[in-house]
Formats: C-alpha cells, structure tokens, sequence
C-alpha cells in the first residue's frame, strides 16, 4: 500500500492553502515549490545542490503574486464586490492543475519501480523537476539545481565535486561527527573515507615500532622533500611494511620525529568505505577528489594507502582510463598532498611498474626481512603487550626459542611476521589449557607444540635440537642405509664440519655429487637424509631439463614471455623451504647450461630469479 510521509502531506495542504488564500484558480507547481522550500527536507536538497533558499522563494512570490490573477466574487451585474464584502476563503476551491496530477503520479512510480511502499518530499521535488516547461523548474535550473544533481544528492549525498554522506550512513559506520557538520547534514570526507593513525595512536591502539631506525631516517628525509616526497614501502608480506606507518604515526604523536614532521597526520584511506555505496559514474570519482581536496586544506597531511596495487584499476568502468591511480597523479604532481604507499615484490611487478607515470612521483624503499637478531629484539618490544592480555610470562630464552624455531619450520611467512603469530599463540594456547589467574610461564616445549601444529610436522621433528640429530645421524644412516657405509661416513663428517662453523658461512652447507650403477641408493640416502634432519626434500627430475631453454623452468621466464609474473620452479620452492635437502635427481640428463646456472649457487649460496629476487641457499644441502 503506497503511503506518503507526514511531511509531503503537510506540504501538499500548505500549496493548496497557498492558492486559497491567494485566491488564485489553479495549485501550480509554483505553489508546490513554494511550499516545499518549508521541507526541511526539499530545503536541505535545494541547500545541498547550492540554490539559494531564500532568494528562490522571493522569485516565487513575485511570480504568483504578478501572474497568477486572484478569483473575486461578483455582483449579480458582474459588478466585484469590495475585498471586505467577500465570502471567506473557505468558500472558495483552487484546481489543482494537470501538471501537479502529473507530478504526483510520477513521485508515485518512482517509489514502485525502486520496491518500496513511501513517497518522500525528495521524491516530489524529484519529479517536479521533470516538468521542464515549469517556471518552478526554470527557477530552479537558474540557480545551478537540475534534475541530475538532485537524483544523485538524493540517492547518494553526492553533487558534483562535494561528496556529501548522510549522517545515517555515517551513523550506521559509527563515525558521525558531531557541530555543524552534522547540523547542515554533510560530513567530512576525511571522517567517511579514511582512518586518523595519529588518534589511534593516541588511544594506545598501535603497538610500537622496534628497530626500523634506518627506514624511517630515509621515510621522513623523502616525505621532507620538495618535490617527488611520496614513499613507496616494498616488501615481502608480513615484513612489517604497515607497521611502519603505524609507528611513524605513533612517533609523531610522542614527538620523536624531527622538527619539520611534529604537526604531521597520517590519515590512512580506506578504499572499500570509498567504493562501497557508488551506484553511478563519477559518485566514487567524487568522493576520492573530495578526499584530497581535503587532506590539500589540512596543514600538513600525509596520506597513507596499504595495498596500494589496488588503486589501479579501482573504479574505472568498461575498461576506462579513469582509476584511482590516474586521479592522483595530478595531486601528487602539483604537491598538494604527501603519499605513503605499500605494496608486495609481486603486485609492484605485476601492476606498479606497468605504470611508470605513477611510479616516478614515488620513492621506492624496500623493506627487506628483519634478521633473527632484529627479530628477538622486535619480540621483546611486543613482549609486555601480550603478557598483559593473555596473562603469561615469556623469559628471553623463549623469546629467542620462538624466533629460531619459527623461522626453521614456518616457511609460509617471513619474519617478524611468523614470530609474532607463534608468540601471539602459545600464550593463547597456555591461557586456554588452565584458566588460573595467576601468570603462566611459558617454556620452549609449549612453543614447539604450537609450531608443530603450525607447520603440520611431527612434534618430535620439532624438538629435536641440531646437535642431537648430528650426533647419531651416522648411525641413524647406517641403520636405513645398507653397504654404503664408508660413503656416509664421508657425507655425515662433511655435514658435521660445515654445521659446527667450521665451513665457508656464504656457501650451502654442503655440495655432493653421489655417483654410482643404478639402484644401490643414490636417492634413498637423499631421502633419508632429508627425514633424519627433519626438513623438507625438495626433488628435481632432471630428466625433464634436457632442452636448453628449460633452464628458465628454474629461475623463472625472461621478460614478456609466459610465467614471468610466477617466478621459477627453484627459487620458488627454495624461497619457501630455506631449510632443505636438495635433489637434482638423475643429472646426467640434464642441459649443461643447468650445470652453469647451479655454479654461483656452490660458490655464494645465492641465486638470482629473472625478477631480481634474491634467494638463499646457505641452509640448503
């Protein structure tokens, strides 16, 4: 059942009243108009697509006041009788006109057509605008309101280039802002679409940054530039490239920073919150040339973007030019707002570098992985923070068990990103196993428990320390190995004498060619090798590398050939499972050119892929 609101209602009466009183023949959408400029509703619309409300209304008056002729009763000779010898007004009845049924019927059907049963006084001021032969509508269009404006002011709280919100939506998102924001029913665009880090740091919601000295010196000497004084943070996932700006923002918010940063904000965008809610082209363009419009009014902002391979290609549409990315580069170029970027090796290959226009204003810094030194250091930063919410105590002895530990047998991540998980988990885990209130100490058997069931590896794999293992691998060989005894003592004593630190620390720990007729167990001490020490056998057949091209099957495909962007067979798996036993299975089938490639692995532990990534082999044998 289709329903209008009281509002509409009391407008509706108000134009016929008006007519009345004027005596006037016909309710004209100039009544109508008039009225509804009493909406606090239409008024906010009008206000919102900058008309003037107060000088649309004496337009109005003068108009039904000079050209609409009032009614008077007459005498019997056709005489009019004198105003005070007139009946009253409620005597007389105004028609309503064809174009206010017209208007009506269409604020109608544009409630059904959208599946819903209320007309709003929006919806009226929506299809009055339809009659463009009006002069309610001419008076309109004088003042810049068209029948565009107001659909997406309407839908959207959007006109031109001033996105504006409605304070439900902001409500609903918990970030309505109170004064006169609120009073005029528009919102800042910093408050809808991004996140103040400094606030946040302010109310203790950032965790510290340890270490990272030499990163920032460089972040704050690029972002005090002239010019070109955006960074572009690059780095594996999990490296802490986020956690940067974090603590840049928390530093500021303390006063470490130098001198020319003390009155910086960091305001982090929020792309989904910016996407969410466009329905037509140009709403999300809008919204992002509103947000730099207002961070260029801001004293001295920075904005920050996390996963900044999003912004290409957000919010184009029909494979368009017009993205995110294309709509910065103007505000980066001319200095009128300060960016700080992240992104992965992986993504800054596959989109960054494509757009050599957006790159240039950035400056790279790359974010290598911290080392297990750095990482404990990291930890014991951190380390008060978990204490207190899992109620637990972790001794430095276990702080360093966890990033050793993490760092062998979680390959999925790097540091420090593993390391926090593991230490964020075992104080989780202990705390779940007995709800006492007093602290729980945790000791290095409970964080070999928890990275087992992490790494899905045996628990005693785990446990087991490195001079254990070596101390009986000779003989744990002998007993799986049958009548090769001298050729393990030789393998075991060049593994021993390379473990114990006595061997070159850049090269693998060890290089060996087994030779031999087939079948006496060439492979299977390979194997046994890999499952007596506890890490991963990584098997090549090189049967398959016989053709010379195969070689980049390894290391990865050359530039603008198929798999350039996945990396290469070696160096992948390597990467992942730096702690392995290496197989080159049947290497006598191979091209010659495989032979070359593995020479500055036995020389430097290195290995370089095709994209320029650096994989180490010093934990390899």
């Amino acid at each position: 059942m289709m329903r209008f609101t009281p509002e509409l209602e009391k407008t509706i009466s108000r134009s016929i009243k008006k007519a009345t009183d004027a005596r006037n023949e016909y309710v004209t959408l100039e009544h109508v108009l008039l009225s509804g400029l009493e909406d606090p509703e239409i008024a906010d619309i009008i206000e919102g697509c900058s008309g003037n409300i107060e000088l649309l209304k004496k337009k109005l008056e003068k108009f039904i006041r000079e050209n609409l002729e009032s009614v008077q009763s007459v005498n019997s000779d056709g005489t009019p009788l004198p105003a005070k010898l007139e009946g009253p007004a409620g005597d007389f009845k105004p028609v309503l006109t064809v174009a206010f049924h017209r208007v009506i019927q269409r604020a109608v059907l544009q409630v059904e057509s959208a599946g819903k049963t209320v007309v709003t006084s929006g919806n009226l001021l929506i299809a009055l605008l339809g009659e463009e032969d009006s002069h309610a509508v001419y008076f309109l269009n004088e003042q810049g309101v068209t029948h565009f404006d107001v659909v997406r002011y309407f839908s959207h709280g959007i006109v031109g280039s001033r996105p504006e919100i409605e304070d439900s939506e902001l409500e609903n998102k918990g970030e309505a802002q109170k004064g006169s924001d609120n009073e005029s029913g528009k919102a800042d665009p910093l408050s809808a679409f991004t996140v103040n880090l400094n606030d946040r740091a302010g109310k203790g919601l950032i965790d510290p940054l340890i270490g990272r000295d030499e990163v920032l010196e460089r972040v704050a000497q690029i972002l005090s530039r002239r010019t070109k004084n955006n960074v572009l943070l690059v780095g594996d996932p999990g490296v802490g490239k986020t956690a940067i700006a974090d603590g840049l923002a928390l530093r500021i918010t303390e006063g470490k920073v130098p001198e020319k940063l003390k009155d910086a904000v960091i305001f982090s965008l929020d792309l989904g919150s910016l996407i969410s809610g466009t329905k037509y082209r140009g709403d999300f363009e809008a919204r992002l040339k509103a947000v730099v419009k207002s961070l260029g009014e801001q004293k001295h902002s920075i904005l920050f973007i996390d996963e900044m391979h999003t912004l290409i290609g957000a919010g184009a549409t029909g494979g368009g030019a017009v993205d995110a990315s294309n709509l910065l580069k103007p505000a980066l170029a001319n200095r009128s707002i300060t960016c700080i970027g992240t992104t992965t090796y992986k993504e800054y290959r596959a989109y960054l570098e494509k757009d050599q226009a957006l790159l240039r204003r950035f400056q790279k810094v790359d974010i290598r992985e911290p080392s297990i030194d750095e990482t404990v250091q990291i930890l014991e930063g951190l380390k008060p923070r978990y204490e207190d919410f899992h109620q637990v105590a972790y001794s430095p002895e276990v702080t360093r068990a966890i990033v050793e530990i993490s760092d062998r047998y979680i390959h999925s991540r790097p540091l420090p990103d593993k390391a926090i998980d593991v230490l964020d988990e075992v104080g989780s885990r202990l705390r779940l196993k007995d709800a006492r209130k007093e602290k729980l100490v945790v000791t290095v058997r409970d964080v070999e428990e928890v990275v087992s069931s992490i790494a899905q590896v045996p628990a005693k794999s785990v446990s087991n320390s490195d001079k254990k293992q070596l101390q009986t691998l000779e003989q744990d060989l002998k007993e799986v190995i049958f009548g090769q005894d001298p050729a393990i003592e030789k393998l075991v004593t060049s593994i021993k004498l390379s473990r114990s630190g006595l061997g070159n620390p850049l090269k693998p720990i060890g290089c060996y060619l087994f030779t031999g007729p087939t079948g006496v167990g060439k492979t299977e001490v390979s194997k046994q090798l890999a499952k007596l020490l506890g890490t991963e056998l990584i098997r090549f057949d090189m049967s398959e590398y016989m053709e010379k091209h195969a070689v980049s099957r390894l290391v990865g495909a050359p530039p603008g050939y198929v798999g350039f962007e996945e990396g290469g067979l070696l160096t992948e798996r390597v990467s992942k499972n730096p702690y392995a036993v290496l197989l080159f299975d049947e290497m006598e089938k191979a091209h010659p050119d495989i032979a070359n490639i593995l020479l500055q692995v036995m020389d430097n532990g290195k290995l370089t892929d095709t994209n320029g990534k650096v994989v180490d082999f010093r934990n390899v044998i």
